[in-house]
């Protein structure tokens, strides 16, 4: 089958050939039917802190057609659609049995899905329904990833939310909130390309971020936000956001930052401010993003800029290293 491989750290993937994935007792293999290229990629195959071995096909935001069942995979047969959730535990933990399969002492992040093939345990797979397409499947997994950040926050209705970054988990994150009861939700970002995407998103102001930022946050929300997202995961965003909370507010981090960073800790204690760390999701918020996709929110779905072939995937992905107009691509593998 073709497969966009990584090989070197700072150089593009390969498309190229590989060996069909064959299923263990408990997997499916899987035509993927649409991948999405996500930030954290981008991150492991530049940054030797990920560990990624030559050889890997990454791409973990992807869904299609099961197309072979290993011999006690249970709960699924060859032709159902699926959305896959790449956070692969052993299934027989407590944190696995607690849907919470990032906390298993076994927990891999599960790629593949930038090939025509891939592999999967049948309980990382969820059925779409009939309404939703394959498509739609691949966005599952950066929504739950939002709607994670989002549930950590203890966002309640009436809240004012700093999102900082319009990548497409900044404009889920911005999504969620609106959803669960922000009234006031603006979205920060250096450049200008998302901002009527973010609207259409759900979020009340875009804001560029130059100049008196504090200023223009302070009076698209009506005061300081009680939650601020950091979404970008670069050095002195933290700083940044720790100038923009209220007092009591709170910080939830869902950017990737592998570089030292700092702050001034007495403007956190000044101010009492709670630092929330976000990685991953459950499966009950994986479900209810799958939910969101079926109950025909084309606004989640406008997250979606592009689809490319394979061939071209490459390219596209080296591309995005560089803020473009895009917000989510998707590949297809056929």
């Amino acid at each position: 089958m073709r497969a966009a491989v990584f090989h070197v750290l700072h150089q593009p993937l390969v498309v190229e050939d590989v060996p069909e994935p064959r299923p263990a007792a408990d997997e499916v293999v899987i035509r993927v039917a649409r991948c999405g290229i996500c930030g954290s990629d981008l991150h492991m195959t530049h940054e030797p802190a990920f560990g990624i071995q030559p050889g890997t096909v990454l791409g973990h935001e992807f869904a299609g057609e099961i197309v072979e069942l290993g011999r006690s995979a249970a709960g699924f047969k060859v032709g159902d659609r699926v959305a896959v959730a790449p956070l692969r535990g052993c299934g027989r933990c407590s944190s696995c049995l607690n849907s919470e399969p990032a906390w298993c002492e076994n927990m891999m992040l599960q790629g593949g899905g930038y090939a025509e093939f891939a592999l999967a345990a049948d309980r990382q797979c969820l059925k779409l329904p009939a309404s939703t397409s394959v498509e739609d499947g691949a966005l599952v997994e950066p929504l739950a990833v939002a709607l994670h950040g989002v549930a950590l926050a203890g966002l309640t209705a009436g809240a004012r939310v700093l999102v900082m970054g319009a990548g497409p988990i900044g404009l889920g994150v911005a999504y969620w909130a609106r959803r669960l009861g922000a009234t006031q939700v603006a979205v920060s970002d250096l450049n200008t390309l998302q901002a009527d995407l973010a609207t259409q998103i759900g979020a009340t102001a875009f804001i560029k971020a130059e100049g008196d930022v504090m200023a223009a946050v302070n009076a698209a929300l009506g005061g300081a936000p009680d939650i601020v997202f950091e979404c970008v995961g670069k050095p002195g965003i933290l700083a940044q956001a720790l100038a923009q909370v209220r007092v009591r507010g709170r910080i939830v981090m869902l950017g990737l930052c592998t570089s030292l960073d700092s702050f001034v800790p007495f403007q956190a204690v000044s101010k009492e401010v709670r630092f929330i760390a976000s990685a991953f999701f459950n499966m009950r918020e994986y479900r209810a993003a799958l939910d969101v996709l079926d109950g025909g929110h084309s606004v989640a779905k406008a997250m979606v800029t592009d689809t490319v072939a394979l061939s071209a995937m490459p390219a596209t992905f080296e591309a995005l290293r560089h803020r473009t107009s895009q917000c989510k691509v998707m590949v297809r593998p056929d």
